[in-house]
């Protein structure tokens, strides 16, 4: 009997201008026993680093020797963000298609991101699962976020183990930002869509390891292959799949609350990430910076769980404040 297999290989996304090719790496271990396969990858925007963080921690503790079928892990699915420590793509090397998380599942004969995305497609048309390992700021709460309606999608997520799980609803049910913003183009939603269970953890924050939220994500992961029978029951962490209480099932995870005036912010230093809130609550105050006078008092929209709020002192108007889950 063996111990499995690991394999590295260099794969090639898209060439440049200038001829240069852009390559990431394909991570594949193969168990000693057949099973499904999941595909899981990281810094799709590359100022979320904790999730490829996650995928090296993950590389030293997956016992291989017990792992049943095949798991294909992409640390860096986006190397032109990753350099440049931001979200998108500048608009000189993709002007259609600035972020790749929209153009999925890609197409081999488009621009720059959609080449990109096409490309790391092939692995995940063959994949029985999906984790698209996300990062927010350092003012959210962790999450797993899932397609509304998916069974499948919702019992993956469950299994990650984030105490709030946010049900995003799409098609005809979605609000009209939804469309707006192309998430029609999500890995997660495409991948669904071809009825592959797919989940986003949204980690939070950015641009900094920190060593909780990777344990969360490595943790999460392995409760995630338990929970495919891809491991034993034994390697679902306590707050996975063998959790003893109900994490928060939410959905519209659009209701944000965003600036109506720019200027100096203040948030509610009493309230909590996580607490559920009614409509009209304070969530802190805009200020002019050079007349003091307040410019905006800011206040929840609809009642749920409050699972963002900007420690940013200084907002522009439009930007957002806060997000209100509903709870289900």
């Amino acid at each position: 009997m063996s111990d499995g297999t690991h394999t590295a290989e260099q794969v090639t996304l898209a060439r440049l201008p200038s001829g240069v090719e852009l390559p990431t790496t394909v991570h594949t271990y193969h168990g000693d026993e057949p099973g499904p396969t999941l595909y899981v990858q990281a810094a799709q925007h590359g100022r979320e680093i904790n999730g490829t963080e996650v995928l090296r921690r993950f590389h030293d503790r997956l016992p291989l020797e017990s792992l049943s079928g095949t798991i294909v892990a992409v640390p860096v699915a986006n190397p032109l963000t990753f350099d440049r420590v931001s979200y998108t793509t500048p608009e000189a090397l993709d002007s259609v298609n600035s972020n790749m998380n929209r153009v999925w599942p890609g197409d081999d004969e488009g621009s720059l991101h959609q080449r990109m995305a096409a490309r790391l497609w092939e692995y995940v048309e063959d994949a029985d699962a999906v984790v698209d390992l996300h990062t927010g700021s350092p003012d959210m709460l962790p999450h797993v976020v899932y397609l509304d309606d998916d069974n499948a999608s919702a019992n993956l997520a469950q299994a990650f183990g984030t105490d709030l799980l946010l049900a995003e609803e799409a098609n005809e049910d979605a609000p009209g930002e939804w469309h707006r913003r192309g998430f029609a183009g999500k890995l997660r939603v495409a991948a669904t869509r071809e009825d592959i269970p797919s989940i986003t953890p949204e980690l939070a924050h950015s641009k900094q390891i920190l060593e909780d939220v990777v344990e969360d994500g490595v943790n999460g992961l392995l409760s995630t292959l338990s929970h495919l029978e891809m491991l034993p029951p034994v390697y679902a962490r306590e707050h996975g799949s063998d959790r003893t209480t109900e994490p928060t099932v939410a959905r519209n995870h659009l209701g944000q609350v965003t600036a109506n005036e720019s200027g100096l912010f203040r948030p509610n230093p009493e309230l909590e990430l996580g607490q559920p809130v009614s409509i009209g609550v304070g969530l802190g105050t805009i200020y002019h910076p050079t007349t003091y006078e307040p410019v905006q008092e800011a206040v929840t929209d609809r009642g749920g769980i409050l699972y963002t709020l900007t420690q940013e002192a200084t907002v522009m108007a439009g930007s957002k404040l806060a997000s209100v889950a509903i709870r289900d």
